[in-house]
C-alpha cells in the first residue's frame, strides 16, 4: 500500500512538473497552452508569452524551474501560452498559409482567460510575447493586474529598420536573422555556448516554417502609440540586459510609461536573454514586484537580501528634470522593504 502511495506522489509530482496541456480554441485559431499549479482563484494567474524563434519551454522552462522561483510556482498558477504553431509537435502549416497578426494573437488571449475560467493574469513576456502582452492589457486593462516585460518594443518598424531587414533577408539566413533579434552583437560574436544552442535548435527545428511566419509577423507589427495618457493602468516592471539588442527601445518604453506604477531593471551582464543566463536576479526582482502588489507580503527575499555586496541603483523620474538616483544597499540594516513602483533598479551583482 505504502509503495503505491509512493508511486502516486511521484507521479503527481512528474505531472506538475511538465504541467497540464490544452488545445485552446480562439476565434483565430488554435493556442496550445501549459498549466501548472492546481489554482487559486483569490489570486491572478501568471500567464507567460515567449519570443519569436523558441517556445514556452525553451524561454520560460529555465526560469521558471529555477530553484527560488519555487515559492512563487507554488502560491501562483502558471500558464504557458505558446504563439500558433511554435509549440514542439507543432502541424506544419501549407503554403501560403495566413499566420494571426499580432494584434490577432493577441486577441485570441481572452478566449484563453475564459477557458480556465481566470479572472486576472500577471503578465509575463519577452521580446514578442511582450508586444503582445503589452497589446492584450491596453485593450483589456481590467483582466491584468501586472506586467513583466522583457526586452520589449513597443513600436513599429521605422523604414532605416525596414530597409535593413530587407537586405539582410536576402545575405542571411532565418536563424541567423532571429539570433540577431534574440542577443546583442557582442553576443554574437562570443559565440558562446547559448548561441549554438539557439542556432542548432532554431537551423533544425522542423516547424522551421511556422517559426518563419511569426518572425514575419512580429516584424509587421503595429506602433502600439503608448505614452502618459494612453498607457497600462496596472504596474510594470521593465526587464533588459545591458547588452540586450532592445537596451533603447526598452529604456524608450520606460519614459512613456507612469512612473509612479512603472520600474525599470537593467540587469548587468545578462545579455539578451536574462530569463535564461540571470533567473537568480530576475526571480528576486520578481518576488519583488509581487510583493509591491500585494500578494507574498511575507515571502522571504533570499539571495539578493543575504548579499552584503549587492546594491539597486534606483532613478525617480521627475517631470521636466533629469532623474537623480541613489543606491539601496539590500545588505544594511532596516529591514527589506520591496523598493516602490517607480524605482529603476540596476543590478549589477
Amino acid at each position: 500500500m505504502n509503495c503505491y502511495l509512493f508511486d502516486a506522489e511521484i507521479a503527481a509530482r512528474i505531472l506538475l512538473d511538465q504541467g497540464q496541456e490544452h488545445c485552446v480554441e480562439t476565434s483565430h485559431g488554435v493556442l496550445h497552452v501549459t498549466v501548472h499549479g492546481a489554482g487559486n482563484v483569490r489570486r491572478p494567474a501568471i500567464l507567460t508569452f515567449h519570443d519569436v524563434g523558441m517556445d514556452s519551454k525553451s524561454c520560460f522552462s529555465t526560469l521558471f524551474k529555477f530553484e527560488e522561483m519555487q515559492e512563487i510556482v507554488k502560491n501562483f498558477t502558471v500558464v504557458h501560452v505558446d504563439a500558433p504553431g511554435q509549440e514542439d509537435g507543432a502541424a506544419i502549416y501549407p503554403a501560403g498559409y495566413q499566420y494571426a497578426t499580432m494584434d490577432q494573437i493577441s486577441d485570441m488571449l481572452p478566449a484563453v482567460l475564459q477557458y480556465f475560467n481566470f479572472r486576472t493574469i500577471i503578465g509575463v513576456g519577452v521580446g514578442a510575447g511582450a508586444y503582445i502582452l503589452s497589446k492584450f492589457t491596453l485593450t483589456n486593462p481590467e483582466a491584468v493586474e501586472g506586467l513583466v516585460l522583457i526586452n520589449v518594443d513597443t513600436n513599429a518598424r521605422g523604414w532605416m529598420d525596414w530597409a535593413a531587414q530587407k537586405l539582410s533577408n536576402l545575405t542571411s539566413s532565418l536563424s541567423d536573422q532571429i539570433l540577431s533579434h534574440l542577443f546583442s552583437q557582442e553576443e554574437m560574436s562570443a559565440n558562446t555556448e547559448l548561441i549554438q544552442t539557439h542556432k542548432e535548435r532554431i537551423a533544425k527545428a522542423p516547424n522551421l516554417i511556422n517559426i518563419e511566419l511569426f518572425w514575419k509577423s512580429y516584424q509587421g507589427r503595429r506602433d502600439l502609440n503608448i505614452e502618459r495618457n494612453n498607457t497600462f493602468k496596472c504596474p510594470v516592471m521593465l526587464v533588459v540586459g545591458d547588452q540586450a539588442p532592445y537596451e533603447e527601445a526598452a529604456v524608450e518604453c520606460n519614459s512613456k510609461l507612469d512612473p509612479t506604477t512603472t520600474s525599470f531593471l537593467k540587469m548587468a551582464d545578462a545579455g539578451g536573454m536574462p530569463q535564461l543566463t540571470q533567473p537568480s536576479k530576475l526571480t528576486e526582482a520578481f518576488k519583488y514586484f509581487i510583493q509591491g502588489m500585494g500578494y507574498m507580503a511575507s515571502s522571504c527575499m533570499t539571495r539578493l537580501s543575504r548579499s552584503r555586496t549587492t546594491s539597486l541603483s534606483s532613478s525617480y523620474s521627475m517631470e521636466g528634470s533629469r532623474s537623480r538616483s541613489r543606491t539601496l544597499s539590500q545588505g544594511s540594516q532596516g529591514g527589506q522593504l520591496p523598493p516602490s513602483p517607480s524605482h529603476t533598479m540596476e543590478v549589477s551583482c
